[in-house]
């Protein structure tokens, strides 16, 4: 299955330190711990009577697991057996090790060897604030295409992003990037409140661009004066109908604190969620099933993306 030879974000990389973490990614449970050579992503299942290794400690650079203190260093081989101290485990005594990265403020897994790349995003602003993660009750595709809908904002986000007075979607144009993904080049909305710095209403151009089959790029810019801003997000497929969702902040505001920037993000995402888990089916619909009209291209144009990369998982 494609899924598992993209890299996918399971945690933030500030909560993987001094003990194992529990995560999970497209169906299967891992365990991340911080060795010196870096974050490790292992299956969280210990290859002597598979006990969860998230539940063991971190004892020197090994981790320890909990039932019968195997450790194993970096890489997953396991080094000591405690019950037989003169004994040289082989290579059929190590935990699952998985392809690890850290980027955007996130620990990144890949469950295939070989595989693509990291999500790459250019010209944005220096400055990063990561919010997150939500645990969500329906799949990464449906987070993904509201994300992507402009047409909600009105109804979901009145008097921040939207406002009832000014509902019609103007004609937008789909264009297609690398690998057929979607890209918006510009949609023009009014939006009383666009982000944490803004004083007032105002005439703001977007940019959407789809990243991969479970993220994408909001990039945005006022019409008058003001800091130029992009939002990524980054959603974890943990199961076909439950995901878990990051959004990072690039902003040129050097003024406003990272908690009010995560808290007017946390605010419109507390909005989104209680509509998109009522979404049913939870799994997106990309081969019929929903109506759609002239407003919804982009989504249209996401649904058969992922009919075209052979996306299987989240989707019906």
């Amino acid at each position: 299955m494609i899924e598992r030879a993209l890299w996918h974000p399971v945690a933030s990389a500030a909560d993987v330190g001094a003990a194992p973490a529990a995560a999970r990614l497209l169906g299967e449970d891992l365990a991340l711990w911080r060795a010196a050579a870096g974050v490790q992503a292992w299956a969280d299942r210990c290859p002597h009577r598979g006990t969860r290794l998230s539940l063991g400690r971190i004892a020197g650079d090994r981790l320890e697991c909990p039932y019968h203190g195997w450790q194993f260093r970096a890489g997953g081989q396991c080094v000591a057996i405690p019950a037989l101290p003169e004994f040289t485990p082989t290579a059929t005594h190590a935990a699952r090790a998985f392809a690890v990265r850290e980027a955007y403020g996130l620990v990144w897994v890949r469950l295939e060897e070989a595989g693509e790349e990291v999500p790459a995003i250019d010209g944005v602003p220096v400055r990063q604030v990561l919010t997150g993660p939500y645990d969500v009750a329906t799949s990464a595709p449906r987070v993904v295409e509201n994300f992507l809908d402009m047409s909600h904002f009105a109804f979901v986000h009145e008097g921040s992003l939207g406002d009832r007075g000014r509902v019609a979607v103007p004609h937008y144009d789909v264009e297609r990037a690398e690998r057929g993904a979607p890209v918006v080049p510009r949609y023009r909305a009014w939006q009383p409140r666009a982000s944490a710095g803004s004083a007032g209403g105002a005439w703001v151009d977007y940019r959407y661009e789809v990243l991969g089959p479970y993220s994408a790029l909001l990039l945005k810019a006022a019409e008058r004066a003001g800091p130029r801003e992009a939002y990524a997000l980054w959603t974890c497929p943990v199961d076909p109908e439950a995901s878990r969702v990051w959004f990072t902040q690039f902003t040129t505001d050097t003024d406003t604190p990272d908690e009010a920037l995560r808290a007017f993000q946390h605010g419109i995402f507390v909005q989104d969620r209680p509509v998109i888990e009522s979404q049913t089916p939870r799994r997106l619909p990309v081969s019929g099933g929903e109506a759609h009209c002239a407003a919804d291209r982009t989504s249209v144009a996401y649904r058969g993306y992922l009919r075209e990369r052979g996306i299987t998982f989240g989707v019906c």
